[in-house]
């Protein structure tokens, strides 16, 4: 295996927000970050379609050369990611790793209640795997969790409209309804990666003291940890400052949108699958 960049793989802009923390955290790594917006939004497909898709963009990965490979969509981390790590990867490249975020935020998200009662915002493909009451299950089995899955949100935040009166109906909507199943929830996770872009509107709507999670900020020193533990990957991860961004849809677009999500101007190649 030689080096290579560190990649980053969303079904669209969403990962944007968690390469933005990690790389404040591993600001001398390279990364390759590709986004599948031609096939965008996953939430709503079959398990089947998203592991086809997923694995589609994990391969492409290991053709560039990534030691490493970090799933940040979330709906890809539930639907597709144990299938990639325990089917796929062994045949295609076994001395690589494949990762999701799904793990990572479960491990903590118990350090931040102190009611015992956790609320998930996520997709209707995450909420529906069920992946986030599975793993939060094994790590702190005394916690109840609680799930909504928020259909309209990605769709409002990829068209630019997270700052609109239409956004704000469907907050409320989805938090009101989320509330209603306990009103004891004291930590809010944001289990979707566009929804940071949300989160002054939902901070606004909801009781004062509950933490809201941000999973960018959690996964970038998850991930900074995990590689001090393997240096069998680290050694491989290139450290040259570089960013390179990918795209399967027009760049001109993805460019335009990628700074909201990212935090600055980003120039973007266009790749077919």
């Amino acid at each position: 295996m030689e080096q290579g960049p560190i990649g980053i793989f969303d079904s669209g802009y969403g990962g944007l927000t968690v390469l933005r923390e990690i790389v404040k955290v591993l600001p001398h790594h390279d990364f390759l970050y590709l986004g599948d917006n031609a096939r965008t939004p996953y939430g709503n497909r079959s398990f089947k379609t998203i592991y086809e898709y997923t694995l589609e963009s994990v391969k492409y990965l290991l053709n560039e050369g990534c030691p490493l490979i970090i799933l940040a969509c979330n709906t890809a981390s539930a639907k597709a990611l144990r299938t990639i790590q325990q089917r796929d990867l062994p045949g295609l490249a076994p001395d690589r790793r494949v990762l999701g975020v799904i793990r990572p935020t479960a491990e903590v998200i118990g350090q931040y209640s102190q009611t015992g009662h956790v609320g998930v915002l996520g997709t209707s493909g995450t909420v529906n795997s069920e992946s986030y009451l599975l793993e939060i299950k094994k790590q702190s089995p005394e916690l109840k969790v609680f799930q909504q899955a928020c259909p309209m949100w990605v769709p409002l935040v990829e068209n630019g409209e997270h700052d609109s009166e239409g956004a704000d109906y469907f907050v409320e909507k989805y938090l009101r309804e989320l509330f209603s199943q306990s009103e004891k929830i004291d930590t809010l996770l944001l289990a979707c990666t566009h929804y940071p872009l949300l989160i002054e509107k939902i901070m606004t709507r909801i009781p004062a003291g509950i933490t809201v999670l941000n999973q960018g900020e959690i996964v970038a020193p998850s991930l900074e940890d995990y590689l001090n533990r393997h240096p069998e990957i680290s050694d491989f991860c290139l450290k040259n400052h570089q960013l390179r961004f990918l795209t399967t849809d027009e760049t001109e677009n993805f460019n335009k949108k990628a700074k909201t999500f990212f935090g600055q101007s980003i120039l973007s190649e266009f790749v077919h699958l």
